[in-house]
This record gives C-alpha cells, sequence and structure tokens, in this order.
C-alpha cells in the first residue's frame, strides 16, 4: 500500500467521522429488525469505529497486528453478546460489513479509492474474526446448555428415610453416568441415606456399555456405604442381559420400582433390629 494512503484513509475516516457513524448506525439498527434499540448499536459502534481509528492512525492495515489489539477486543465482546442474544453470525458479520457500503458515497476521487479497497480488506479479516467468535460463543452456549438439560434429566429423588432414588430416562452414556454418580453420591451425604434405588425402566435398552456404566454407578454408591437396588427389569432387557452375558454379581435386582422400595425397606427394617439386638446385649 502506498505510504500516503493510510492518511487519505485516516482523514476521511475523521472529517467525516459523525455523519459516517450516524449512517452506519442507522443501516445495521435497521437490519438487525428493531431487535437491538438504536442506543445500543450506537455505543457499540461508536467504540468500535472510535478503536478502528486509533489503529489506522497508526499507519497499518494487517488486523493481526498489535495496533488491531483494542477493536479485535471490542468485536470479541460484541460478536459473543449477539451469540447470546440470538443473532446469526450472518446478521452479527453484517455489522461491520455494512460500514464499507456507507464509507462508498464519501469517496470523492481514485486516491480515497485506493485506500477504500485496502481498508475493505482489512474489514474482511475482521469480519470474518467476528464469525469465528461468535461460533465458538455458540458452541459454549450448546454444551452449557446440554449440561443443564442432563442435569434435570437426572433427579435424585428421597423415596423414603434413608432411602434415595434415581429414576433414569433415555440412552446412559459415559456423560450422563458421571452425573448421575455424583449426584447420587451427593444425596447419600446430604441425606445421611444408605440405601439407592437406580431405576431403568425408562431405559430403552441395555447393552454391555450401559451395564458397564451401572456397575460404575453402584461400585460408587458402595464406596459411600449405601447398598445399591437396580430396578425396572424388563422381560426384554432381563433377556438381553441373559444373551449378552452380562453378569451383576451380587448386585439386587427387582422388576419395578415398588419391588425395590420393598427390598429397601425390609433392610433397613432388619438392620434396626440387628442394632437394636446390639444394643440390647
Amino acid at each position: 500500500m502506498a505510504q500516503d494512503e493510510p492518511e487519505r484513509l485516516l482523514r476521511l475516516l475523521s472529517d467525516q467521522q459523525e455523519q459516517i457513524v450516524a449512517q452506519w448506525v442507522r443501516k445495521v439498527t435497521t437490519t438487525l429488525a428493531g431487535r437491538l434499540t438504536p442506543a445500543e448499536v450506537q455505543q457499540d459502534l461508536t467504540e468500535l469505529y472510535g478503536a478502528l481509528l486509533a489503529a489506522v492512525a497508526q499507519g497499518s492495515l494487517a488486523t493481526r497486528q498489535e495496533a488491531y489489539g483494542e477493536v479485535r477486543s471490542l468485536l470479541t465482546e460484541l460478536s459473543r453478546n449477539r451469540a447470546r442474544q440470538g443473532f446469526s453470525p450472518t446478521e452479527t458479520a453484517y455489522g461491520l460489513f455494512a460500514l464499507k457500503e456507507v464509507l462508498e458515497p464519501f469517496l470523492s476521487d481514485a486516491a480515497h479509492l485506493a485506500a477504500y479497497l485496502q481498508f475493505s480488506r482489512a474489514l474482511d479479516d475482521l469480519g470474518l474474526y467476528t464469525v469465528e467468535t461468535h461460533a465458538k460463543t455458540r458452541e459454549e452456549i450448546i454444551s452449557s446448555q446440554a449440561e443443564q438439560l442432563l442435569e434435570l434429566s437426572t433427579p435424585v429423588v428421597k423415596l423414603w428415610d434413608g432411602i434415595v432414588g434415581v429414576p433414569l430416562v433415555g440412552t446412559l452414556d459415559s456423560a450422563r453416568t458421571q452425573v448421575v454418580m455424583e449426584k447420587l453420591l451427593q444425596s447419600l451425604l446430604d441425606q445421611n441415606a444408605t440405601h439407592a434405588i437406580i431405576d431403568i425402566t425408562g431405559v430403552p435398552s441395555v447393552d454391555t456399555q450401559v451395564a458397564q456404566h451401572l456397575l460404575k454407578t453402584v461400585v460408587a454408591a458402595r464406596m459411600m456405604g449405601a447398598e445399591c437396588t437396580i430396578s425396572g427389569i424388563r422381560p426384554q432387557i432381563a433377556q438381553t442381559i441373559v444373551a449378552l452375558g452380562i453378569e451383576f454379581g451380587d448386585i439386587t435386582t427387582k422388576a419395578t420400582l415398588a419391588d425395590a422400595l420393598r427390598h429397601a425397606l425390609r433392610r433397613i427394617e432388619l438392620q434396626s433390629a440387628t442394632a437394636g439386638m446390639g444394643g440390647t446385649a
């Protein structure tokens, strides 16, 4: 780029700053269809325009250089906010690309045009940066929502004094098993429970992997001193377990949650009676 082109560009951006920013705000506000107020857009774009001016004033249009650090910082914040507000990557990037359209009527000669083309390329690079940042933010939001949904879909409920239950619905994978294990162990501790019932009535199928996940959860609960029962063993599930040669060892299994609860209550009564005899002796 010719040495005086940044100077021409800087004069163009500085001399017409008020008009350019005003038109830029109007254009972006219209594009966003009223989902952001003009005041909100004004604040975002005024700050961004000032940072762009400061970067150009340092004589460079290479957006990866240190001069554009503040610009990238503002674009990161803007892109993350737009992603959280539900705007698409296209809408977010257009907020920056619209500046190119706004500048076109202010080009008065060939010198301005040459500087504008260089600046346009810089805006393209920055536009891609906003898309990348927006995409990363959306991935983070989706991941966070998935974790929250996983928490909600894996409740641990108190069934009786000393007895907690985990009703599982849907597929049981490694990530969900970890959540189940953590919530179950915490509930055992918080409620001083000695029995846990893991109900798989809502689990569509049991394969070797699902069985291994269940066994890990049972072992973890046992290490906390709790006896575990797996309920919801339907005929089809039982046949599948036998066909796969899956061994639950000494883990108690029951057909229904009611059967498991009765078993746990009997165990608690037996333990209480045994403790009473020991105290009498």
